[in-house]
């Protein structure tokens, strides 16, 4: 609740009238006496309102210096659209029922504050009260804010109104219209310094091998960088700012860590070091490609924690992983998509937090392959292994919207939704040009009438979609050329089929010749061992396919309809 420093400002403006306020009939619904002056219901509402004014800030004038200088309390409060309208006996128990829970005026006790509870339209109220007690004491109200949340929760339960999304309480603060009218005045854009120094400070963490890169990975961006430094030398807290975004002293404006977002203050961007990935020797010479496709792989597993829901830490471990992986693919991206995945970045961070508490290391596996994949940067990557991982992102996404939503994580699971259009439009844009080159290369009708009929009994419940599929003429090709290559198009189907599930594809032909592409590029890549390695994965896939009980795919991610029954 923001304090304000004029009651009459205040209560004028609750019955101000016209064309510049949409204010209807206003008028009193409660107040800490019933013998209250009303304006709304006087022949002279001037006179009135002054005598309110007055009868408000009796306490305040007694208290003189003792009085708090921001001495106005102000809450409004509003019913949803879809809520009946509430009559004024009602809302002035929800009143009540406010400056009792908040500490303003305990129920009961003859030195509360004095409050007014005003209503001007039908679907909400403001509570003012001024801050000073009877026994000329301030107020109790510490969390006065959260207190009045929690008994408008019990209020909605109790009569049946919808109820309100609050989140709990780990989303990152909201710029002020103030910051947001100061932006657009400057810049001409709405996006304002807190909003670009949290997407700066959170893609250097994710880039980040050790607490110094980190500080100088923002001063590499143009960030101002002060530190908070112990008698011992070592830094227990910074602060950053914008270069150019100053007051009207002309000194910066500084934004804490912490206050950015609760995941960046120094001691949680610490923490994710204390797990960093080894530099293991076969790694460190692994192909490009094949980094992405580790990357994918530990996707895959993530996928499988979000969706089995055994281990809500791990879980949530795996979702903040996976916002460091969104945070440093516009590094590795270029036009459309890196500008599409920046946009999915900064929309899925508040998946990436929640009141459940994890260990960076419960996600070490994904959080090593982000690492390594770092280095592919600058190299050319096949458009297969980047657009698996893009698809294999994007079903852990919808099963982290799921996930949330179990939990009722409200804000999260909305976060993650949003986050989909952005990770579609990243792999339409990417997947346009290379599917027009494939199907440049459709084979022969004879050829495409074969693998027709392949296609039909390995996968007879999708055979007419994807045969209808205008990426049919791409994956025929693709089956004609894994054929000329020397291998059995049989198998590589198979192998594809079987690496995870096919039911959440918006298109299964499309994934059917990513996940080919990105099977024949393992068998093909020259790195020594790869074949074997490919040749026993393939097998050990093909008897855990067939043993009951013994493969573990990629699970569909489950209904909104069996999330809202397990909740």
């Amino acid at each position: 609740m923001k304090p304000g420093h004029s009651t009459r400002n205040t209560i004028a403006y609750l019955y101000k009238t016209g064309r510049t306020h949409d204010h209807t009939d206003p008028h009193l619904v409660a107040a800490w006496d019933e013998l209250v002056p009303d304006p709304g219901r006087t022949d002279n509402p001037q006179q009135t309102l002054a005598q309110l004014v007055q009868a408000l800030d009796l306490r305040v004038k007694q208290a003189g210096d003792r009085a708090p200088k921001g001495h106005v309390w102000h809450c409004a409060i509003r019913a949803a659209p879809e809520d009946p309208v509430l009559t004024d006996e009602q809302w002035a128990e929800v009143a009540r029922r406010i400056v009792h829970a908040t500490g303003i005026a305990p129920t009961g006790d003859p030195d509360g504050c004095r409050w007014i509870a005003a209503r001007h339209a039908d679907d909400h109220i403001h509570i003012v009260a001024t801050k000073m007690r009877g026994d000329l004491r301030r107020p109790r109200h510490w969390n006065d804010y959260h207190r009045a949340d929690a008994e408008l929760a019990k209020i909605e339960t109790e009569w049946g109104l919808r109820a309100y999304d609050r989140g709990d309480r780990t989303a990152a603060k909201r710029p002020t219209r103030a910051e947001t009218e100061k932006a657009t005045r400057r810049t001409g854009s709405p996006v304002t310094p807190r909003e670009k120094l949290r997407a700066t400070v959170r893609t250097a963490a994710a880039h980040a091998q050790d607490e110094d890169h980190f500080f100088a990975l923002l001063a590499g961006a143009d960030v101002l960088v002060d530190k908070r430094i112990a008698p011992s030398g070592d830094a227990l807290g910074y602060k950053v700012a914008l270069a150019g975004d100053t007051n009207a002293a002309g000194e910066p404006i500084w934004f804490p860590g912490g206050k950015l977002a609760p995941d960046l203050s120094l001691p949680k961007i610490r923490a994710r070091f204390t797990s960093q990935p080894s530099d293991a020797h076969a790694t460190r010479r692994a192909h490009p490609a094949e980094r992405w496709r580790q990357t994918t792989a530990a996707l895959r597993d993530a996928h499988r924690t979000l969706h089995e829901n055994r281990n809500p830490s791990a879980a949530q471990a795996e979702l903040a992983a996976a916002g460091d992986l969104l945070d440093i693919l516009p590094t590795l991206t270029t036009g459309t998509t890196r500008r599409e995945l920046f946009a999915a970045a900064q929309t899925f961070e508040r998946a990436t937090r929640s009141r459940i508490r994890f260990d960076y290391a419960q996600a070490a596996e994904l959080r090593t392959s982000v690492k390594h994949l770092l280095r592919t940067a600058g190299q050319p990557i096949p458009d297969a292994p980047v657009l698996d991982l893009i698809l294999t992102l994007t079903l852990l996404t919808i099963a982290a919207a799921h996930w949330h939503r179990a939990q009722r994580h409200t804000q999260q699971a909305t976060a993650a939704q949003a986050a989909l259009p952005h990770l579609r439009a990243a792999y339409r844009h990417t997947a346009a040009s290379a599917l027009n080159d494939l199907t440049q290369r459709t084979p022969a009708p004879e050829a495409v009438d074969r693998h027709a009929t392949l296609v039909r009994g390995a996968l007879p419940e999708h055979a007419e979609q994807i045969l209808t599929d205008p990426t049919w003429p791409a994956l025929a090709a693709t089956l004609h050329q894994a054929e000329s290559d020397g291998h059995s198009p049989a198998d590589v189907l198979t192998i594809a089929i079987d690496s995870r599930e096919l039911g959440t594809a918006d298109s299964v032909a499309e994934v059917l010749v990513w996940r080919m592409h990105n099977i024949a590029g393992r068998e093909s890549r020259p790195a020594e061992g790869a074949q074997a390695r490919v040749t026993t994965r393939s097998r050990t896939e093909k008897q855990q396919v067939r043993a009951p009980g013994g493969h573990r795919p990629l699970a569909p991610s489950p209904s909104p309809e069996r999330s809202r029954r397990r909740r």
